[in-house]
């Protein structure tokens, strides 16, 4: 038998130091109790992703919602090459990997207006200046966008790849839990149910970087 005791004691060393830097940069109390509980709930299917093809291949990595420049950027990727370059959408891929600050817009609307995340992260709805209740980046209404062609669905339409760290999500969901009285556990599944229709949990933002820039993709920082 292999003797993993070795392998493990330095994992737990690794945690506990994730854990004490953490403290030292004032998000101690973000963690869950276990970090590598953080990365239950990701895609099944997860080593499959990202399913890329064409000879260019463009990752973003959006660690702040950052008024969806991650979105814009995807959009121009695909039209410059479009034009400049008489390529289709076929012939490229564009990922976006959506961690830390960035994760609000990854979910539906009911999530928005349950968790209040237009209040918690400072996203203004476009068409009532106010916290948004819903997603301004899915399903958008004509005008509201600085784009319309950024709109998430009509990313997805084209091709782009969209995943989502699950470590945020399970730091972040605890959190909002907390801030409107529902358990931390049910917020969570709450908040995997409640993820865009063909977005994939990953089992972290930066796993999801460096297995997109594992698979061809250049890499550019998109907050």
């Amino acid at each position: 038998m292999i003797d993993d005791s070795s392998s493990t004691t330095h994992r737990r060393d690794f945690l506990g130091k994730v854990a004490a830097a953490s403290i030292v940069l004032g998000i101690g109390a973000m963690l869950p109790d276990r970090l590598d509980a953080a990365v239950d709930a990701a895609s099944p299917d997860v080593e499959k992703w990202p399913d890329v093809h064409g000879k260019h291949r463009q990752m973003y990595d959006a660690v702040s919602w950052n008024n969806g420049f991650s979105l814009v950027w995807s959009m121009i990727f695909l039209d410059t090459n479009k034009q400049s370059s008489n390529l289709s959408d076929g012939d490229l891929s564009a990922v976006v990997v959506m961690r830390h600050e960035a994760i609000p817009l990854a979910f539906t609307d009911p999530i928005w207006k349950k968790y209040k995340l237009g209040e918690a992260f400072k996203i203004n709805d476009p068409a009532t200046k106010a916290p948004a209740e819903r997603n301004p980046f899915y399903n958008a209404k004509e005008g509201e966008l600085m784009f319309p062609g950024m709109a998430i669905e009509k990313l997805m339409q084209r091709g782009v790849t969209f995943g989502c760290c699950n470590v945020a999500l399970t730091i972040y969901s605890g959190m909002r839990g907390d801030a409107v009285g529902v358990d931390k556990a049910t917020a969570k599944q709450e908040w995997v149910s409640g993820l865009i229709p063909g977005f994939t949990l990953l089992p972290s933002g930066v796993w999801g970087v460096n297995r997109a820039q594992e698979h061809g993709c250049s890499y550019c920082y998109a907050s």
